[in-house]
């Protein structure tokens, strides 16, 4: 086999991809990001009002978008969503399992309800959503990407209130390692990008609960923009990852090392 050089493209026309809790923070930006790059984008939440916001945006920028109301607790609508994209938009062939809420609470604080809920979005969702992709996809023969969105907290966690949190996070990043290898003979490549504090509205609501003194602790003193995610967004789901699966890139601006 005869490859370029260099062997680099984030070329993704042709493609269709579902971003999950699109309406907001970094699934927006993610949309944008994929939209820019050529691929027809499936915006997806809860709040439809958002994701109109955001598919029109998308189309402003020149960009193919649409918006698909989704909760990720309910299983039927997680199974379902794929028919109704590929009727607008053609057969889904990235996924990026964005969506995602934090608990915010001690472990010994925590409701059964919060805690079903937590892991119900952070896990369960993304495994079904997963799962249906692939199955989709190795009955048509073709290949696909799918990116898990973890935190740097599923390696990180200093007691102050996070705990299922980063344990939910943590199971991303096993999920992402399990099925790529189940699905690695199929052409679907499945990876996690492990982002560390970055400006959103989910860290909105942290820096209204502690305050910001602690951003200044951090080793560059400042938060991360979620445009210095784009890259490895790309590098991930573009033909230049194609022999790169079951592996996490941590984008946490040498958070980690504090």
């Amino acid at each position: 086999m005869s490859f370029p050089l260099p062997n680099f493209s984030i070329d993704l026309k042709g493609q269709t991809a579902l971003v999950t809790g699109a309406s907001s923070g970094l699934g927006v930006r993610f949309a944008r990001v994929l939209a820019k790059a050529g691929a027809k984008v499936a915006l997806a939440a809860r709040r439809r009002d958002r994701l109109d916001e955001v598919a029109k945006q998308i189309r402003d920028e020149g960009g193919t978008a649409s918006s698909f109301p989704l909760d990720v607790t309910d299983a039927t609508q997680l199974t379902g969503v794929f028919e109704a994209i590929q009727a607008e938009l053609g057969p889904t062939t990235i996924l990026v399992n964005n969506a995602g809420i934090p608990d915010a609470q001690r472990a010994v604080s925590m409701s059964v309800e919060l805690i079903d809920r937590v892991l119900d979005v952070n896990v369960r969702a993304p495994y079904i959503l997963s799962c249906e992709f692939a199955r989709r996809l190795i009955a048509a023969k073709t290949p696909g990407r799918i990116v898990n969105i973890s935190s740097s907290a599923a390696f990180d966690y200093s007691g102050s209130g996070a705990a299922l949190y980063s344990i939910s996070k943590a199971a991303v990043i096993r999920m992402t390692e399990a099925l790529a290898v189940e699905w690695a003979r199929f052409n679907i490549n499945v990876n996690a990008i492990a982002p560390g504090a970055f400006k959103s509205e989910m860290m909105d609501g942290m820096l209204g609960r502690i305050g910001t003194e602690w951003i200044q602790k951090l080793p560059r003193g400042r938060l991360g923009d979620p445009a210095q995610l784009d890259s490895t967004l790309l590098f991930l789901v573009s033909p230049s990852s194609d022999a790169v699966t079951g592996t996490y890139i941590r984008v946490d601006d040498g958070q980690h090392s504090r």
